[in-house]
This record gives structure tokens, C-alpha cells and sequence, in this order.
């Protein structure tokens, strides 16, 4: 089906080229989240092309390799779509736009070494939206940005060669990007999303898209802005919750209670949302976001203090472990240095293939600084370079070479494992950060075991 030109602010116009799947759809940035959006408009029946910068990604999607084996449910719409032609992928952005009405921005919003949110991604893109985009076409960003974004930079960097006019022969909104990775197919088809156009026609354009590709109830927002608030407030309330289980966790220890049993006790209390210590928070969104937040606050001078005091808390949660595993070794009169550490899973969360500002780096950096020798083991990373450490192919045939382990990561696999495995170890010393091993069975199988939050004094 060739291109047509639609106007994207005409919501008629807009629901039949959705009936008739004449709407061209063009994905920019296809990785963990924009991929999955990018199959499930071609599910939808409507013609979608990716663009990503990644030239292996595209590679691998136009050679007919599922790039994404950690999200269930979607290679085989991959597969469905790539045969019946209505996904293809390229690097080359002229191309995407050119042939596209609706353009969704699935990128990457990471900090920079100060922690400042760093959007040149979509600053870029919005400066090749300036030139490329096609007339009356219709842009949203599902990428996680502060409030403001929208209006104070991306309106100015596609509007900044006369080419295009807001309203006239562009428009824009946000529908930010709400699914957890290794959950996504399920979330996209049943958790609410939320809407915010530059209008309320707009709005009413977006919502009737997404009910058309996803079919979940959708929050109309006033602004582009409130939606992008929205979104920033549910993560950066996860991530005060977990600094503040954390910080709970660090005083039970001493005084000898376990969080683990206070937790599941106070879960039961009907307003009680239940949060879980650990080894630090990582991954794309929870650190970002609480800093785009502290960016937002600097900017217009208001204070977060909440806030930045939660980012500290869980940023200094891997040197706790740290602190932890060395606590053993002293109880084992054993020096850390040139000591076998393992450390189980660098993934920054349970049953993904992701390492983006996992504890797991903080923690082999400040191991290395002892002196110690860290080994890897990962089901999700075999025999992979991660943090420059060659990963282990295998559990069993490392372990008895091993001085001691670090829970990292809560990989299903680590839950199954037998207590016994950890006995084979040279010095079984063994720290479980994650609440997987039950302190008193750790001890009747004499390991010298410290689990954080589990109330060793």
C-alpha cells in the first residue's frame, strides 16, 4: 500500500485511515520498548517501519532475527508481521518519515556522567523531524521526559525552519511508555495509558489510535506536560519506596529483625504497598526518571528533598553489600584479597537481559579495588563479556573454585537453587540480597551468610 497524505488533526479522516489500515506508522527508535510498539501497530494491520541508529538491530530484524527473546509473546507476532510485510526496519530516517502520517519516538532519555537527563536522541531527531516530517503529520513521544519538554524544546527544534507550524501542518502529544520489561505484551494490552495532546482535538486523535492498536483504557491528560508528570510521579514513588524499605532494612539489620518478616507482615495491612530492599535500583527508568525530576526542580528553583535523599539511600546500597560480604569474610578469618567472588545475576532486575545501571557494576568495581578476583554467572549473559568480566558457562562447574556469592539479581533460576550448591564452595560465604535464602536455613547448613535486611547483629 503506497503512502497518502492524511491530516492528522481531521479525527474523521484519521478513523477511516484506520478502518481501511491506510495509516502509515513509522517507529523511531526500536529497542526494548519501541520494538514491541512497532509489532504491535503492524499487528494492528497497519503498515510500520522502525528506524534505529543500531545498525546490527536492523540487520538482525530485516534478516528475520527476533532481536528480544526475554519478552514473551512477541516473536511470534515478529514473525507474522515480517511475513506478511507490514514491519521492516532501516537506519535511514528520510526513508521512515517520508512514507509515514503518525510518528511515535521511542528513545532513549539516559544521564549524563553528572546525572543530568541527557535527551539529545530526541533533540536530534527533532531537528531531522524539521526537515523530514511530512506535512500534516502527527508526532507522539512515548519516551519518559520531563514535564515541560514538549512545549519549551521539541515544539521549537521541529518548528525552527519555517517549514512547519504547530496546528497548521504539524501536531504533537505524548503518550508515555508504561510496561515493565519481560512483562511487555501483557502490560501493553491491559494497563491504562495516559494521553496529552497540544489540544483536545489532538487527544482525542491519539486516544482513538491507541484504542485501535491496543484497545486499553486511555487517561486524557489537560497537556502534554500533566502526562509527562504523571508518569515521572508512579516511578519516583517506586523509588522513594524502595529507599525507604532500604534505609528500614540497614537499622533492622542491627537491631536484629528481619525485613523480610516485617514486610510480609505489614503487606497485610490494607493501604500498606509492599517495597523490597536490595542491592541498589537500576535499569532505564526508576534513577532517571527520580532525576529528571531534580532536574525539572533545579531548573525553575523549587527543592525535591524527598527525593534526593531516596536517590542517595539507593545509590549507596551496593557499598552496603559490599560492606556485608567483608563483614563474612572477617566472621571466616579470610582476606578478600585475591579471594574468588561470584557474583549471581548483573541483570538490574529478575528475568531480563539488561544491565543498564545495575548495582551489579558499583559492586564488581569496589570488590576489584580490594583485590578480589569477581566471577560472573547469569543465565541470561553466557559466556558474555559484561563489565569486562567473561561470564561463566556454567553454575555447577565454577562454584567448588569459588571463596564466596553474591545474590545480585533474583533470577527465577536462583530460586530453585539448593541450598547444598553453596556448600561446595572453598569457604562457603554467601550474601543474598535479594531475600532468597532463608537465614535459618543458611545456618543449619553452615554457611557463613549475611542477608541484607535479615537481621544479623
Amino acid at each position: 500500500m503506497s503512502y497518502s497524505n492524511i491530516n492528522m488533526q481531521n479525527f474523521e479522516e484519521v478513523k477511516k485511515s484506520l478502518e481501511s489500515k491506510s495509516l502509515r506508522v513509522c517507529v523511531v527508535g526500536i529497542g526494548r520498548i519501541g520494538l514491541p510498539t512497532a509489532l504491535s501497530f503492524a499487528k494492528s494491520g497497519l503498515t510500520t517501519i522502525g528506524v534505529d541508529i543500531n545498525e546490527s538491530l536492523v540487520e538482525m530484524i530485516n534478516t528475520k532475527n527476533f532481536p528480544l527473546k526475554d519478552e514473551p509473546g512477541y516473536e511470534e507476532i515478529f514473525k507474522n508481521v515480517i511475513s506478511e510485510k507490514k514491519f521492516s526496519a532501516t537506519t535511514n530516517i528520510e526513508i521512515g518519515l517520508s512514507n509515514s502520517n503518525l510518528v511515535l519516538l521511542s528513545l532513549p532519555t539516559p544521564m549524563d556522567e553528572n546525572n543530568i537527563p541527557d535527551y539529545s536522541a530526541l533533540k536530534s531527531v527533532a531537528n531531522q523531524l524539521s526537515e523530514f516530517l511530512n506535512p500534516n503529520s502527527l508526532v507522539i513521544v512515548e519516551s519518559t521526559i520531563e514535564p515541560g519538554f514538549i512545549e519549551n524544546d521539541m515544539v521549537n527544534l521541529i518548528t525552527n525552519n519555517d517549514r512547519l507550524e504547530l496546528e497548521k501542518n504539524f501536531f504533537i502529544g505524548v503518550c508515555p511508555e508504561n510496561a515493565n520489561p519481560g512483562e511487555i505484551l501483557h502490560d501493553f494490552t491491559n494497563l491504562p495509558r495516559l494521553v496529552g495532546g497540544i489540544n483536545e482535538n489532538i487527544s482525542e486523535v491519539i486516544k482513538s489510535i491507541y484504542n485501535f492498536v491496543f484497545g486499553v483504557e486511555l487517561i486524557e491528560m489537560p497537556d502534554c506536560k500533566t502526562a509527562n508528570a504523571v508518569k515521572l510521579t508512579t516511578n519516583v514513588f517506586r523509588d522513594i519506596n524502595i529507599a525507604f524499605v532500604s534505609e528500614l532494612s540497614l537499622m533492622f539489620e542491627k537491631l536484629g529483625i528481619d525485613t523480610m518478616k516485617v514486610l510480609e507482615a505489614a503487606k497485610k495491612k490494607y493501604n500498606f504497598q509492599i517495597h523490597y530492599p536490595g542491592a541498589g535500583v537500576g535499569g532505564p527508568c526508576l534513577p532517571i526518571n527520580s532525576y529528571q525530576f531534580l532536574n525539572t526542580a533545579k531548573r525553575i528553583g523549587s527543592e525535591l528533598k524527598i527525593i534526593e535523599s531516596s536517590r542517595k539511600i539507593n545509590e549507596k546500597m551496593p557499598e552496603h553489600v559490599v560492606e556485608l560480604l567483608l563483614d563474612a569474610f572477617k566472621e571466616s578469618n579470610k582476606s578478600i584479597k585475591d579471594s574468588h567472588v561470584l557474583l549471581l545475576g548483573v541483570s538490574y532486575k529478575p528475568n531480563v537481559k539488561d544491565i543498564q545501571l545495575s548495582p551489579a557494576e558499583h559492586i564488581i568495581n569496589k570488590l576489584q579495588s580490594l583485590g578480589a578476583i569477581i566471577h560472573v554467572y547469569d543465565p541470561y549473559y553466557i559466556s558474555k563479556t559484561v563489565f569486562d568480566i567473561k561470564t561463566e558457562e556454567n553454575l555447577e562447574n565454577i562454584i567448588q573454585s569459588m571463596d564466596s556469592a553474591i545474590i545480585v539479581t533474583a533470577h527465577d533460576e536462583f530460586k530453585n537453587l539448593e541450598i547444598s550448591l553453596f556448600k561446595k564452595m572453598n569457604t562457603p560465604i554467601l550474601v543474598d540480597t535479594r531475600g532468597i535464602i532463608e537465614p535459618k536455613t543458611a545456618k543449619n547448613n553452615q554457611l557463613t551468610f549475611r542477608g541484607l535486611g535479615r537481621g544479623h547483629s
